[in-house]
């Protein structure tokens, strides 16, 4: 048996997927918002996600010296859009029931109401695992 045994892949936890209610403006026949699902993305996902997202900014005073920035509106609106599994945001033909091209936008149109896509954007970053530090989770492991 390897000493790394413990760590193999095949003893890894398998992240669920999460149903989550988001707009009132989209609901069932009963009148109950619809729920969606999201799913958990990987730390490469999420790399590859906030590289797409920085861009490099001049430093002032410094001639040809640049440091990153990062759009960050663009890069919650990209994570969400990686996290939806239903609704689809990339099918062709419910971006074009709102007039829109891109999974990004299509969630913009949808969850139209400020405060209900800023709660969208808590829950996501919650789900992905940006709501404690590491170190919170090992002492919470250890209790």
């Amino acid at each position: 048996m390897s000493k790394f045994a413990k760590f193999m892949k095949a003893n890894k936890t398998v992240k669920e997927n999460e149903m989550h209610p988001v707009t009132k403006s989209l609901c069932d026949e009963n009148g109950k918002p619809l729920e969606w699902e999201f799913k958990h993305i990987t730390s490469k996902e999420n790399e590859n996600i906030r590289e797409s997202c920085t861009v490099e900014v001049p430093v002032k005073g410094k001639p040809n010296m640049y440091r990153p920035k990062m759009k960050t509106s663009l890069y919650i609106q990209k994570m969400i859009a990686a996290s939806v599994v239903t609704p689809d945001l990339y099918d062709a033909e419910l971006q074009d029931s709102y007039g829109v091209k891109t999974p990004e936008d299509l969630l913009l149109e949808m969850v139209d109401d400020p405060g209900e896509y800023n709660d969208l954007a808590v829950y996501v970053q919650r789900f992905q695992g940006f709501n404690e530090s590491f170190e919170d989770k090992v002492e919470e492991a250890k209790n």
